[in-house]
Formats: C-alpha cells, structure tokens, sequence
C-alpha cells in the first residue's frame, strides 16, 4: 500500500512538472514525454498490468487537460500501447539491473517509438502529410528527445545501484 501510494505522489508530480514546466523544455515543435519516461519506468518496475494502467490513467489526464486538442482518447490510447509493450520487458529478479543499464533507453526508445507512431499517425489524420513526412517530422525528433531525457533518471538509478549493490 505504502508503495502504490508513492507512486501515485510521484506520478502526480511528474504531471506537474510536465504541465508547468514542460513548455521550457520544447525545442521547435518537439518536446520530451516525461510521463511516458514514468509509465515506462512503472512498466518495467510493477509489471505490464500497472505499466498499461498507468499508461491509461496518465493518457486519459493529458487527455482531459487538453493534450490532443480535441481528440480525447488519443493520448490514453497511446500511452496505454506504450506500457503495455514496455510491460514486456518487466523481469522481476532484473529491474534494478534494466532501469539503470542501457536496457531502459532502448526500452524507453521502443516504447516511445511506437506510442508516437500511434499518436501521430491518428492525430494527423486527414492532413496532406505522408506517412514518411510525419515519422520524421514528429515521431523520430519526439522519440529521440523522449529518450535523450530518459538518460537522466537512467544514471541516476545506475548510481543508485552501485551504492546499494
């Protein structure tokens, strides 16, 4: 109990940070998912149940506050698909290992690819963009930033393992 509730404190901090000052972090159009970074880390964390329910709860928030402008859903649905795959990766006797090892940027960086895939090509649609144009545009320059970010809690839990290791 004890530790659902810190997650749910820390989640609810990760949705301020990226609310208020997630706007100082865009560069461009393109601006770091810190709540993917969390589901992502619930995921690999908890498991894929809570990495898909986080991935719901969270989509489901940015989606009431206005995050896909209009299509309410849309974030809860890609963000769902991103816990859910990065659930794959949970493995109970490695999670230390994964969150503070390379393992977590390419997870981070599958997830992410495929959640802004899904996000973008839905978001986009009916627009005159192709498919190659939006993958480029948006999806790579968002995953890449995603995951560039995601380096930082990454190192932060690989010295946190050396201490208590």
């Amino acid at each position: 109990m004890r530790r659902t509730l810190a997650d749910i404190a820390l989640s609810v901090l990760v949705l301020l940070v990226h609310t208020v000052l997630g706007k100082f972090l865009v560069v461009g159009e393109i601006s770091p998912d810190l709540p993917l970074i969390w589901v992502v880390y619930l995921a690999i964390r908890r498991g894929q149940i809570a990495g898909t329910i986080a991935g719901f709860l969270f989509g489901l928030v940015l989606d009431a506050l206005g995050a896909s402008e209009g299509m309410i859903g849309l974030a809860a649905l890609s963000k769902t698909l991103a816990g859910f795959i990065a659930g794959y990766f949970y493995n109970e006797n490695k999670t230390l290992q994964t969150l503070g090892g390379y393992q977590f940027i390419v997870i981070l960086a599958i997830a992410s690819a495929v959640h802004n895939l899904c996000y973008f090509l839905i978001f986009l649609q009916g627009t005159t963009m192709s498919l190659g144009t939006v993958a480029f545009r948006y999806g790579l320059p968002t995953t890449l930033y995603t995951t560039a970010v995601g380096l930082i809690p990454m190192f932060g839990f690989s010295r946190s393992s050396q201490v208590h290791g």
